[in-house]
């Protein structure tokens, strides 16, 4: 039998009306089919931007009831949460982030334990948020389910992998959120989105019912943006005690880690330091190169230093403490997932695809000091921060990338985060971002950490401080900055010879102190900057270093030195590209300078 086609059909029934009929009502159903399509398509973007994306799906999980007395009253009646896509939730499956991993897996049986405890303390969790694939990733990218929108910044990335986490609590869409933090996933979103973020000392909350990424790395842990909620809710989830004996805070300012960061002094350490002031049993900070100070103290982080030893003050060794938190969270991502990613081969974004291969294709082994790294990083931290001390650092030293712009987060931008989180997640240690206003209209975030355990004591410091520290980011925001003092007396020589002379005796301080006076006498010396920049270098004080060699080069375009220091700055401030020019720049003025050449080999080996 033969088909008979319907332009064929048409034609030989041209003048029948019905035929014109029939086929009018087809086109009309296609047209109202593909506008109901469009439709839908248009009501789903808008639902999506009403939620900023953070949500991969909505449910209500209602809390347990009040337990008669004499139980406890439930400290969380009336709070909304939200939840990373890698809890258990009961007859729900776990995503990771990826659909691949989503069709290959059943529905969890049981309920996250972390999930679990804030029910019973009557919280109700309201749905499951957008994360980077399997937990790689720090910029909150997904290619499958969207990136999540930063609601204080929407043209640019809310940070990952709790990303959606983030977000919904950034938005107020929940009071506060879950997440989990392997290398920043908590910490980096929250200072993004300018909010809130905990990552707990290292097994203080339970991660059973948590899919793990690297689970000597990995904890559970919380995003809000009401101080009060959060110390409420790490406290559910902790089970602390409510009452502790007051003690002293001494606080201690990581100099080189703030020397990374992009934020004027005036608007981070100052503000902390006019909130301590204020505060009775509040210790006056004290300063130190918390990268020096790890050199001297983990002897097992020499190993992993070699191909960096040229990198000064300490810059080398937390360079090497992030390269070892990488490895460590390959070996044991490679050990948990290594078998579902070589038979699944799921499909991945690009990045994250990279950031797998080079987990499952990589081979480790020194895995022994790899521990023992952790190990030494806990006692070392242990050490400094005794029972009264608290740690204080930028929690990221960049601001957040645009979307879909840098679709990879920039090397250097990724080293420096990635150098600032290894701290805590290295040694196991308790940390909180906290907000501080913005600065060019990006969010300011600090972080306190302390000794490992001690989460009641960092979280009543944060609630002890946080509204004064607000008032004085709010305060430091409205500010001018401060004005550099000038002179002109012309009696500088002999200050910039005295100078010389303490720098020759490794008087870092008292050289500068020298140095400064000859500026002020006379500010059109390259001289003068140039060598401060010297003894800035030699204290770990990249950005003054970097700024006053700018300074030198400005007045004298042909000063190798200031551009041989400004590169030694650049460099372990790890703006690589730019340290680079700079060693060219030298070896276009002096062709044989040795210091210039193996720099630039170096960097561009780096950055290869």
């Amino acid at each position: 039998m033969t088909k008979t086609k319907p332009l064929n059909v048409i034609k030989a029934n041209a003048s029948n009306p019905k035929v014109w009929v029939v086929i009018g009502v087809a086109v009309a159903g296609i047209v109202v089919l593909a506008e109901t399509r469009r439709r839908r398509r248009r009501a789903k973007m808008v639902m999506d931007r009403a939620d900023f994306g953070a949500f991969l799906e909505r449910f209500t999980m209602i809390p347990f009831p009040q337990p008669p007395p004499p139980a406890a009253k439930q400290t969380l009646i009336g709070l909304t949460f939200a939840i990373k896509d890698t809890f258990d939730v009961k007859d729900y499956v776990t995503g990771f982030g990826n659909p691949d991993w989503k069709n290959t897996h059943d529905p969890a049986e049981k309920t996250a334990m972390a999930v679990t405890a804030l029910l019973k303390n009557g919280a109700t969790c309201v749905g499951k948020t957008v994360m980077d694939e399997l937990g790689f990733g720090i910029t909150g990218e997904n290619k499958h389910y969207g990136t999540p929108i930063n609601p204080q910044m929407p043209s640019h990335v809310s940070g990952g992998s709790s990303s959606g986490s983030a977000v919904a609590v950034a938005a107020e869409l929940v009071d506060f959120a879950l997440g989990t933090d392997t290398i920043g996933c908590i910490r980096i979103p929250a200072a993004f989105c300018g909010i809130l973020g905990y990552r707990p000392s290292h097994g203080a909350v339970s991660t059973i019912g948590v899919l793990p990424n690297a689970q000597s790395l990995d904890t559970v842990g919380c995003l809000a943006c009401d101080a009060s909620i959060l110390h409420r809710v790490v406290h559910s989830l902790l089970q602390l005690n409510t009452v502790e004996p007051r003690r002293t805070r001494r606080f201690i300012f990581a100099n080189d880690l703030f020397q990374l960061h992009k934020v004027p002094m005036q608007k981070t350490l100052s503000v902390i330091s006019k909130v301590i002031e204020n505060l009775s049993g509040y210790q006056p900070p004290k300063h130190m190169n918390i990268g020096q100070y790890i050199t001297s103290s983990v002897p097992s982080l020499k190993a992993f230093c070699e191909q960096n030893e040229n990198l000064q003050n300490g810059s080398s060794t937390l360079k090497a403490l992030s390269s070892v938190m990488i490895s460590l969270q390959r070996y044991e991502f490679k050990t948990n997932h290594g078998e579902w990613v070589k038979s699944v081969k799921p499909k991945l974004a690009s990045d994250i695809s990279s950031q797998v291969q080079e987990a499952i294709n990589s081979t480790h082994e020194n895995i022994k000091m790899l521990y023992k790294v952790r190990t030494e990083m806990r006692a070392t931290l242990q050490s400094l921060l005794k029972d009264d001390g608290i740690l204080v650092i930028p929690t990221v030293a960049d601001s957040p990338s645009k979307v879909n712009i840098n679709k990879v987060y920039s090397v250097e931008s990724h080293d420096r985060a990635l150098l600032i989180s290894s701290i805590s997640s290295m040694s196991g240690c308790c940390q909180v971002a906290i907000p501080l206003g913005k600065h060019d209209d990006c969010p300011i975030s600090v972080s306190f950490i302390t000794f490992h355990g001690g989460d009641k004591f960092l979280l009543d410091t944060m609630l002890d401080m946080y509204s004064s520290l607000q008032e004085q980011a709010s305060i430091a925001s409205n500010s001018a900055p401060l004005p550099d003092a000038n002179g002109n007396i012309d009696t500088s020589e002999l200050l910039k010879e005295k100078g010389n002379a303490a720098f020759k005796g490794k008087q870092w301080n008292k050289a500068i102190s020298y140095y400064t006076e000859a500026v002020k006498l006379n500010e059109m010396n390259a001289t003068y900057y140039s060598n401060r920049a010297a003894a800035y270098l030699q204290l770990g004080c990249f950005q003054q270093a970097e700024q006053d060699c700018s300074k030198a080069i400005s007045i004298d375009k042909k000063n190798v030195k200031a551009y041989l220091r400004r590169g030694t700055a650049r460099e372990s401030l790890l703006c690589y590209k730019e340290a680079a020019q700079d060693f060219k720049h030298a070896l276009v003025l002096e062709p044989k300078n040795k210091a210039a050449s193996v720099a630039e080999q170096r960097l561009r080996k780096l950055m290869s």
